[in-house]
């Protein structure tokens, strides 16, 4: 199915269904998790059967989110679920071989995302890559339907939109996600003791990863290329988590000049996982990311390679640097 399924549509499948599982991709973010977690709670309020399932489980720093507890790892068995929603994520593949196991008894299956790389792989799609954060389209799907909106589900749309956005600084902020912010307040979101708690509880781990990360620091010989390394030997001596290296790309991103931010980083299996961030839209690092089988957004995106991690940052930033020389 090319063409979006609308909201009244989804709702339609919603209101026709009792049972159903809410997935998104590995190594989750803000977004995955507070759009699971949002949705979710607003289907248990209408007295839906609700099975949270993400691959990797929820990370440590989301855990202060309401409702959090029911994000789960999947079981060895199939969810009991009529139909399968899928949150945030680019590719079927990228929800987990675990958590796809975890939704086969699922008739029906729902795609909702934002990344423009998305190939619409439910039968119900609906993709809208000019919003900053799946959970903006949760919280227009919820209000324009009447679903309903508990404490949970407020809150759990603001840390999703906000860590998607940099807290609210990215070009892709709209006008829609301030007036979604402001009548989640009028809710009774508490805005100050929410930002403290995704922006100012850092594990002292992390502050040892940058310190790493610096060392390897690289700039492109134009000053427009950033780039940095996390080799697995680093993530084993300060036993790291997965979500301990996420944004810390926004830093190298933030240099005075550059305007292709990309991070390295070993993964146990060998493979390399890749981010990119473009500052401007004079290059499209999705574009960049779909050469190496990647995607992502035009100024976010990501890729899983073949390594050596030596081998995979000599490819893309050569990449990179004729996307800038075309520029």
């Amino acid at each position: 199915m090319s063409q979006n399924a609308t909201f009244p549509e989804i709702a339609q499948v919603i209101h026709d269904h009792t049972s159903f599982i809410l997935l998104s991709h590995i190594r989750p973010d803000g977004d995955a998790i507070g759009s699971q977690i949002a949705l979710g709670h607003s289907l248990e309020a209408m007295g839906k059967i609700v099975h949270y399932i993400n691959e990797d489980g929820l990370p440590d720093n989301l855990a202060f989110m309401q409702g959090s507890e029911k994000i789960q790892t999947p079981p060895s068995y199939p969810a009991d679920a009529e139909v399968c929603i899928a949150l945030d994520c680019a590719t079927k593949p990228r929800l987990g071989d675990n958590a796809l196991h975890a939704a086969s008894l699922a008739k029906t299956w729902i795609n909702i995302d934002h990344h423009i790389s998305n190939p619409r792989y439910a039968d119900l799609n609906h993709i809208d890559d000019s919003s900053p954060a799946t959970g903006q389209i949760i919280y227009h799907l919820i209000t324009s339907q009447d679903f309903p909106l508990p404490d949970q589900t407020r809150d759990a749309i603001y840390v999703a939109v906000s860590t998607d956005t940099g807290s609210f600084q990215y070009s892709n902020t709209t006008a829609a996600t301030y007036e979604m912010a402001a009548d989640l307040v009028r809710h009774g979101l508490d805005v100050g003791t929410i930002n403290a708690q995704i922006y100012d509880s850092n594990p002292y781990r992390k502050i040892e990863l940058l310190r790493s990360l610096l060392n390897t620091l690289e700039l492109s010989p134009n000053g427009k290329i950033a780039d940095w390394q996390l080799p697995n030997s680093v993530k084993e001596k300060y036993n790291l988590k997965p979500e301990d290296s996420e944004d810390q790309i926004d830093l190298i991103r933030g240099i005075d000049g550059v305007i292709v931010a990309a991070f390295f980083e070993e993964l146990p299996d060998g493979k390399i996982r890749v981010s990119l961030r473009a500052k401007d839209s004079s290059v499209n690092v999705c574009e960049i990311a779909q050469q190496f089988g990647g995607g992502g957004h035009a100024r976010a995106a990501g890729i899983r390679m073949t390594g050596p991690i030596i081998s995979a940052r000599e490819m893309v930033l050569a990449e990179i640097n004729q996307s800038l020389a075309a520029e």
